[in-house]
Formats: C-alpha cells, sequence, structure tokens
C-alpha cells in the first residue's frame, strides 16, 4: 500500500519538471519583452504565459505544502 505522499507524488507532475516549465515560460516572456512591439498573436501569447506562470507556481507551492 503506497502513503498518502507516494500517492500525491504518482498523481502530480515533479516539483522539478514544474520549476523547468517555469522558467521555459520565463525565458520566452523575457524573449518578448525585447521586442519594441509584439504582434497580437505575441500579446496573446504573452498573456497565455503569465496565466501559466502562476498556476505553475501555485502547483509548486501546494507540492511543497503537501510535502511538508
Amino acid at each position: 500500500m503506497t502513503s498518502k505522499q507516494e500517492q500525491v507524488e504518482q498523481a502530480t507532475p515533479s516539483l522539478e519538471k514544474l520549476k523547468a516549465d517555469h522558467r521555459r515560460h520565463e525565458q520566452r516572456l523575457e524573449e518578448l519583452k525585447q521586442k519594441s512591439w509584439l504582434t497580437p498573436d505575441e500579446e496573446i501569447e504573452e498573456k497565455r504565459l503569465k496565466k501559466l506562470k502562476l498556476q505553475l507556481k501555485d502547483q509548486m507551492a501546494a507540492l511543497r505544502r503537501s510535502a511538508s
């Protein structure tokens, strides 16, 4: 029988994967910031990436809380 912690780990992405995804989104946002203007598609992408980063941050915080 697996412990609750093991079940949580199996059902959710690892903290390292979440961190890697967060860094990848941050890098893309930095690329977009370097542009003098954004196309409409890039503006949508920027908003989507910001939301995804916040979701990842929340997931990482939840994993840390459940691990403690």
